[in-house]
């Protein structure tokens, strides 16, 4: 599955905005460099690209200067985290990395603390927010338990499995995004926020260079948001099959179980042990394809009807429409 097809839900940049304008920062000033209206804000079920958030979120730092995007009592000034990596990249294993991050930010920083333990098989990396209530919509211990998983992740150059994700607080209305966060269940109402990895990760060692972070920091944080979704196996290798070479592919579940040396039958039988459906998943290939496709300006949405397999222009907008709350003209504006 193609990292620029995936799509994010708009809560993230919802709640970026509400916590600046806490801080007295006009969401106009942020929204303006990323495309994004202030309609699209309050429309139920609209979606985005990693690309869109990340600027939003780069905007965010530069305008607050502060990484923690107002979302704590104290701000945490733009920069603070290179100097972090700038130290850590010196590590020599992931180990090193976890205590250095930890024993950094406990320093640093009055707002959270940060932890690693470690038994016989297992580590596990936790946060504990010193006042919850100020992380209004979950946006602050998401998107760093999300930075605590991938960053270190990216510096080992290997995907860090994870055993499970656990959080303090009862399911949020986003709590289906967990799913494309975090590569296992996600569990709420624990007593805490924390993931759990095989220990033996923590020996593996640090493959980038200086060189490699500063390009790395460049992006930030586009390279954490685009990590391919974690969906279960099955799911994940139609996602592959429908949305190869950055195109929606139009391809039956027969089509694609012949791609899968299995027949049909075995393969709805494998999503509903899932718990999801072929059509289903067409539905989200289609529908990622398109907020992909209409975020590149030069494609007209007639065009895009096409690739995605509309037979007419109107029923791509009566689709896209039910995915996402709006039509395809009003997205692309």
């Amino acid at each position: 599955m193609s990292y620029e097809n995936q799509t994010i839900s708009m809560h993230y940049v919802r709640s970026v905005i509400e916590a600046l304008g806490r801080r007295g920062i006009a969401q106009a000033d942020i929204l303006a460099k990323t495309g994004i209206s202030p309609e699209m804000l309050t429309t139920p079920g609209i979606r985005i690209t990693p690309l869109q958030l990340s600027v939003v979120m780069q905007n965010a730092w530069e305008q607050a200067d502060d990484e923690f995007i107002g979302m704590t009592r104290i701000p945490s000034r733009h920069g603070v985290f290179t100097m972090m990596a700038q130290q850590i990249i010196h590590s020599p294993d992931l180990g090193s990395v976890y205590r250095h991050l930890a024993r950094f930010y406990n320093l640093t920083t009055d707002a959270f603390t940060l932890e690693i333990c470690t038994d016989q098989d297992t580590a596990q990396f936790s946060m504990k927010l010193k006042e919850p209530e100020l992380d209004v919509q979950h946006m602050m211990i998401d998107f760093f338990m999300l930075v605590w998983h991938r960053f270190p992740a990216w510096l080992s150059g290997q995907r860090i499995p994870l055993l499970s994700v656990e959080f303090d607080f009862p399911p949020p209305e986003h709590a289906a995004e967990y799913r494309l966060l975090f590569p296992c269940p996600a569990h709420f109402e624990t007593g805490h926020c924390r993931f759990t990895f095989p220990a033996e990760c923590l020996s593996w060692p640090v493959v980038q260079t200086r060189d490699s972070l500063k390009a790395h920091l460049r992006r930030a944080p586009l390279d954490w948001f685009q990590k391919q979704n974690y969906y279960p196996n099955h799911t994940r290798r139609i996602l592959d099959a429908m949305m190869a070479g950055n195109r929606f592919r139009n391809l039956s579940i027969e089509e694609v179980a012949e791609q899968l040396a299995m027949t049909s039958r075995t393969l709805r039988r494998k999503l509903v042990e899932e718990g999801t459906t072929f059509r289903e998943l067409k539905h989200i290939a289609r529908r990622d394809t398109a907020i992909h496709l209409l975020s590149q300006r030069k494609l007209p949405v007639g065009s895009i009807a096409q690739i995605l397999g509309f037979t007419e222009a109107a029923s791509f907008s009566r689709a896209f429409k039910e995915w996402t709350g709006v039509n395809p003209h009003f997205y692309k504006k």
